[in-house]
């Protein structure tokens, strides 16, 4: 039942990429562009998602097990440092570059071609070299 729920869930985030443009880099970037040919048609998708997440909080906050019976992880702490600022800031310098983000990479892996390729592969390598550098230096995710 997880894997079927995991795969609804899955597809149902890549349609909403795909028909709300996240998954054209020129559409990203041209979002990103503050102080040139700026498009802001992509804040009403993120604005759009922060209403059922808000909602999805507030659901998750008042239960203890998931749909499918597991526990729910608990909420995350609200702690800005140096190393949330410094991942953002990586985030969105490579979000604005390429015009691409994790969800959208994985989207696009179907139509993006080599240079989807590329920047997928190459996310990958930094997920796995983040995490290994945290290993050696035993900081917990």
């Amino acid at each position: 039942m997880r894997a079927a729920i995991s795969l609804l869930s899955g597809a149902l985030f890549g349609l909403g990429l795909l028909v709300s443009g996240m998954t054209d880099t020129a559409k990203v970037q041209g979002f990103l562009d503050l102080f040139g040919a700026w498009d802001p048609t992509l804040a009403f998708v993120m604005g759009g998602a922060i209403l059922p997440m808000a909602v999805a909080w507030v659901v998750a906050g008042r239960r203890r097990l998931s749909l499918t019976g597991e526990p729910l992880p608990a909420r995350p702490a609200a702690i800005i440092n140096a190393r949330l600022l410094g991942g953002a800031a990586l985030f969105g310098a490579g979000w604005a570059l390429v015009g691409l983000c994790p969800g959208p990479a994985i989207a696009s892996l179907s139509f993006g071609g080599w240079p989807g390729l590329v920047f997928f592969a190459s996310m990958v390598l930094g997920m796995i070299g983040f995490q290994w550098r945290d290993a050696r230096k035993g900081v917990a995710a």
